[in-house]
């Protein structure tokens, strides 16, 4: 009698068995957890904590950009250590010491200790958040991970859209600095756990061996050229987006906007922004990351053409249509495109780098246009931003004709199916 065949044999293996996907999983568990307890959680607790501690609400919100100025400064030195012993020991560190941050926050007592907190989380952030994890998900996937990081920026997407509204319920049920605890206590039980088990992990060396990767690293150093030109057009990308993050309902309602449509247009980026991400999601193993940034980059100053031009709800949802779906592609781009013209084996390196004045600019617009928006009006702050957008989208297409003309074929990872433009 032949032996029987159960049919649940024939199903896939879970996905969960995939390396790649539990570390895709976990990083994206991680990651709302550390940017919800860290930079978007004064957002919602910033006027409690502003009461409580004596101090003004621009005060409170300057913590922030302390937190980006530290994560800037600690990015550089971790870069070869990224490098040498992989995303995954810095990742497990940085989770307790994102803790002790928000430890102190929640026993803050005035404008010093509640400042030290946030050099604390700066430091944590430049050790787990973003890059770091970027940089863990290239180690693991191989030659699947642009599409990995695809998924991981998708899921990061929903950080304030979940957040937000948990942060409320918890700051209502619990105040402030509870919360904050609570916050301090996931990053130990939850964030430290995972990125020690989901990560890869890297083999040990003797005395006198190499990694793979150090050794590929070794005879193709990172392009100064290119390097410059990428970074200065993700920072100039950087400033307008960062700095429109709080300034957006001023300028619809400068536009002609009462404040309702105001808000409701504004809402609608953080959809067209999800659109903007899924392009890649969808489209990146067909397409170049040239393609895919050069197309955001063309729709921004197309979006400020149309609110510059434009008086009415119409406009307006047009502008945040065009603009979050460029605000989209550019935050994939940012994570992939080093991919295409760094060595395999740098990547870790050059996107701690890339972290440097990224970060810096990031900590900049806020104020900044808020500054431009307060004494020269939102229209200023508009065609700032359409230059700035012109400036980026002209060194990105620079970087793309010195790509092509240097033939960086021996350097680059290459990407199935994606050619250069």
């Amino acid at each position: 009698m032949p032996p029987i065949t159960l049919p649940f044999r024939r199903f896939p293996r879970w996905p969960f068995h995939s390396p790649t996907v539990r570390a895709v999983a976990a990083l994206s568990l991680t990651q709302l957890i550390g940017w919800g307890a860290t930079f978007w959680l004064p957002a919602v607790t910033g006027p409690a904590m502003a009461a409580e501690l004596g101090m003004t609400l621009p005060m409170i919100m300057a913590g922030p950009t302390v937190m980006l100025v530290v994560m800037a400064m600690a990015s550089w030195p971790l870069s070869t250590i990224f490098e040498r012993y992989g995303a995954r020991p810095i990742m497990v560190m940085g989770s307790p010491v994102g803790a002790a941050g928000l430890l102190i926050m929640g026993l803050a007592n005035g404008p010093v200790s509640y400042l030290l907190s946030w050099i604390v989380l700066g430091l944590a952030g430049a050790g787990m958040l973003t890059t770091p994890a970027q940089i863990a998900v290239t180690e693991i996937a191989g030659e699947k991970a642009r599409q990995a990081l695809s998924v991981l920026i998708l899921a990061g997407g929903l950080t304030s859209t979940i957040v937000w509204p948990l942060t409320g319920l918890l700051q209502a049920e619990w105040g402030w600095r509870t919360t904050t605890l609570a916050y301090a206590a996931l990053m130990l039980v939850v964030c430290m756990p995972l990125h020690w088990t989901a990560l890869a992990r890297r083999s040990r060396q003797g005395p006198g061996e190499k990694s793979a990767a150090a050794t590929a690293a070794e005879p193709a150093p990172i392009d100064r050229p290119r390097f410059v030109l990428l970074a200065m057009s993700f920072a100039a990308n950087g400033f307008f987006t960062w700095g429109f993050a709080l300034t957006i309902i001023i300028l619809f309602e400068a536009a002609g906007l009462d404040h309702a449509s105001a808000l409701t247009a504004a809402a609608f980026i953080g959809i067209a922004q999800w659109a903007g991400r899924m392009v890649d999601f969808l489209g990146g193993r067909h397409w170049s990351g040239f393609v895919t940034g050069l197309a955001g980059s063309v729709l921004f100053p197309l979006s400020f053409i149309v609110l510059l031009l434009t008086s009415n709800f119409v406009g307006a949802m047009l502008f945040a249509t065009l603009y979050g779906i460029a605000s989209g592609i550019t935050a994939v781009t940012r994570a992939t495109l080093p991919l295409q013209i760094f060595p395999t084996g740098a990547y870790a390196r050059a996107s701690a780098r890339l972290a440097v004045p990224l970060n810096l600019s990031f900590a900049a617009a806020p104020p900044a246009f808020a500054a431009i928006v307060t004494s020269a009006g939102p229209h200023a702050a508009l065609w700032l931003a359409f230059a700035i957008s012109i400036f980026a989208f002209c060194t990105l297409f620079g970087l793309l004709l010195l790509h092509r003309r240097t033939d960086g074929t021996s350097q680059r990872n290459p990407i199935p199916n994606a050619d250069l433009v």
